[in-house]
C-alpha cells in the first residue's frame, strides 16, 4: 500500500478540526509535484497528517476515502483533490527535528522538498516513524 504525508498549517486546518469535521476535501494544491502525488493516491492508502509552520510535526493518520478529482477551487481545471478521513491521532507527535536527527528517517521527501505540501512516504518510513510514535502501522 503507497502511504503518503499531507501537510496543513494547524492555523488554517488543524488535525482537531479535521477530526471534528470527520471527513475533509484536500485542496488549493497548487504545485505540479504535489498535484501528481493526489492523483496517485488510491482509496485505502495512509497518509500521515503534519502540522506546518507550526508545531512541525506528524499528529495523526489519515486515510483516502476519494480518489482524485478536480479541484473547483482551480479556474484552469488542472489540478485536483482527494478525500480524507481522520483514522487516529498518533500517541506520540514525531517532531521534524526528530525526523532530522533519526537516520532511518532523514531521507524522508518532507526533508528534501521542505516545501512539498503532499508527498510519498517509503515503507521502511512509515513503519519507522510509527514505531516512534506509538502507533501500528
Amino acid at each position: 500500500m503507497p502511504y503518503w504525508l499531507v501537510k496543513s498549517e494547524p492555523f488554517k486546518y488543524a488535525w482537531d478540526k479535521f477530526v471534528a469535521d470527520g471527513r475533509t476535501h484536500w485542496d488549493g494544491v497548487r504545485n505540479y509535484q504535489a498535484a501528481n502525488n493526489l492523483k496517485a493516491m488510491k482509496v485505502g492508502d495512509r497518509a500521515f497528517f503534519y502540522h506546518s509552520n507550526e508545531g512541525l510535526e506528524i499528529v495523526g493518520i489519515a486515510e483516502v476515502v476519494r480518489e482524485a478529482y478536480p479541484d473547483p477551487s482551480d479556474e484552469s481545471g488542472r489540478f485536483v483533490m482527494v478525500d480524507l478521513k481522520p483514522v487516529m491521532q498518533v500517541k506520540t507527535p514525531l517532531t521534524l527535528k526528530d525526523i532530522k536527527a533519526d537516520p532511518e528517517l532523514s531521507s524522508m521527501a518532507l526533508v528534501r522538498q521542505s516545501r512539498l505540501s503532499v508527498c510519498p512516504i517509503t515503507d521502511a518510513e512509515w513503519k519507522g516513524a510509527c514505531q516512534r510514535m506509538g502507533v501500528d502501522a
